[in-house]
């Protein structure tokens, strides 16, 4: 749904109606948080389970006798690996090896036993949809293939925490506890309503991320959030996704990675393929021989000081770097913050000084991630 200059999800009216403060994000008009704040609901989601409006994100369908070519073509990551109903992390990339975005694939099927019946599905950032889907149109005129932007008809949530996939587990009739990381599974809610489970997320912690029709989406919401009100399952805006993903160390688009920024630099060579081509390979596969120049590092404040997207770091006196994103974190209970250093520089425990109100505050550099969930602990 579009107003005025603003877009809004299938859920605005249910998030006005709740006392949600709402904000600009990426062109949408989005929660930023809800009545209990966005330190409750970073705890709810650490501790039981918080439920995400992620409906802002872009979703393309990538048809077509062509379509793992054509996408091999532009993705960091070789999906020819890719098991039916399985995502992955991945990125588009430029020439030069920078970012156009990082979105997780899906290689789905119309019938799980047909493979005949398979396609893709690629999931944008909210703020590179428009960007992101004249770089796939642009690049697919040699392949038979079809793009469909499906974002308006299917409606996107995440159950994010501990507790959220033995909620869900209750409300369908997929086996959601034998689905593996980055598994996909087709299923129903309530034996009624369509839906995709994929076991992924933005906030460090076990959940899903669901796909259903979006006429649908708000009798979802309210039955996710009244089968979980008795544990304590809360709404979750913008503010907590953010400081859950910094803990998590995840990157977000135009502070981590960007057009001029690396997946190298950025330690994601998980998200990488480099045997095989792709559009920026060779860019990024000669940065990973030489190694990078500058790249992404963690670092706690030592001074009791709040470190901002855009502060300077320094070594020494000297300017060596800039903050990505910093904050204090809430789970960790420290000033922490991510930020690009020189690599000579990278080495945890090697001091350097965040410029804060024009003064040199102390910090360290300190192993990334800030936060690992219990059940990756347990693994």
């Amino acid at each position: 749904m579009t107003t005025g200059t603003l877009r809004r999800t299938a859920l605005y009216r249910w998030h006005a109606e709740h006392s949600a403060r709402m904000t600009s994000f990426a062109g949408w008009e989005m929660p930023v948080q809800y009545a209990d704040g966005p330190l409750a609901e970073h705890h709810i989601t650490r501790r039981v389970a918080g439920l995400f409006d992620i409906d802002h994100m872009v979703q393309i369908e990538v048809r077509g006798p062509q379509a793992e070519e054509y996408l091999n073509h532009l993705l960091t990551y070789d999906i020819t690996r890719l098991k039916p109903f399985r995502a992955h992390y991945t990125c588009l990339c430029y020439a030069d090896g920078g970012v156009v975005d990082d979105p997780v694939v899906y290689q789905l099927a119309e019938t799980a036993a047909d493979p005949k019946t398979s396609y893709y599905l690629l999931v944008l950032n909210a703020i590179n949809g428009a960007k992101g889907m004249a770089w796939l149109r642009a690049h697919s005129g040699p392949f038979d293939v079809t793009l469909r932007d499906v974002s308006e008809e299917m409606c996107m949530f995440a159950l994010q925490g501990p507790y959220a996939v033995q909620l869900l587990d209750h409300l369908t009739d997929a086996n959601l506890a034998a689905v593996p990381r980055f598994g996909v599974v087709a299923g129903t809610l309530w034996g009624e309503v369509p839906t995709l489970f994929s076991r992924t997320g933005y906030t460090g912690e076990d959940g899903f991320e669901i796909f259903l029709p979006s006429e649908h989406a708000w009798r979802v919401w309210e039955g996710i959030l009244t089968a979980g009100s008795s544990m304590g399952v809360k709404p979750v805006g913008l503010a907590a996704r953010d400081s859950l993903r910094f803990e998590a160390c995840m990157p977000l688009y135009g502070n981590e990675i960007g057009p001029h920024r690396t997946p190298i630099e950025a330690g994601l060579k998980f998200a990488l393929s480099l045997d095989k081509e792709f559009i920026g390979r060779d860019a990024l596969l000669k940065q990973a021989l030489e190694g990078p120049a500058e790249v992404l590092v963690g670092f706690e404040m030592c001074d009791r000081s709040v470190p901002r997207h855009g502060h300077t770091v320094q070594h020494h006196g000297r300017d060596v770097g800039t903050v990505t994103t910093g904050m204090y974190a809430p789970t960790i209970g420290r000033y922490l913050g991510m930020a690009y250093v020189p690599a000579e520089l990278a080495q945890v425990g090697t001091e350097i000084e965040i410029i804060i109100h024009d003064r040199p505050r102390r910090a360290r550099i300190v192993p990334r991630p800030f936060y690992t969930p219990a059940y990756r602990r347990s693994n």
